[in-house]
């Protein structure tokens, strides 16, 4: 079932001293809450799931954290729900939605904002090189 909405109502970064040396950029999203809603444009009950996605660098140059609410439409909410409860996990089917749908719309977002803060991108971005040489860092 697909993801049908996402919010963002959390969004918090701060920078730190200057890089030195190799920066490793980390990106974790995480669920927090779940519970059901109605959505009453579909006349459906949907899933809200609570989310946080934080970026941080190694070294502490900086942190980027943003946070929101994602609605998900599912056949089985109860079933979903019940399994929250118990082991604070989603099925694998859903979570691999649920976390791609997150990666795509959250790291776009934090890679807007480590521009303005003069970080690293969360993303390796593409380079173009001169014709003829070849990247050391990417197999095509």
């Amino acid at each position: 079932m697909p993801v049908i909405g996402l919010t963002f109502n959390l969004m918090e970064a701060k920078r730190g001293g200057a890089p030195a040396g190799e920066i490793k950029v980390n990106s974790t999203p995480r669920i927090v809450t779940m519970k059901e809603v109605n959505v009453a444009t579909l006349k459906k009950k949907a899933l809200s799931l609570g989310f946080e996605f934080v970026t941080s660098y190694n070294p502490d140059i900086g942190q980027i954290k943003i946070g929101g609410e994602l609605l998900y439409l599912a056949d089985k909410n109860a079933a979903i729900l019940k399994q929250w409860k118990k082991k604070k996990r989603l099925p694998e089917k859903v979570s691999v939605e649920v976390l791609n749908h997150l990666f795509r719309r959250c790291l776009l977002k934090i890679a807007n904002i480590a521009e303005d803060l003069q970080l690293p991108p969360p993303l390796q971005m593409p380079r173009v090189r001169p014709a003829g040489q070849q990247s050391a860092d990417y197999v095509g």
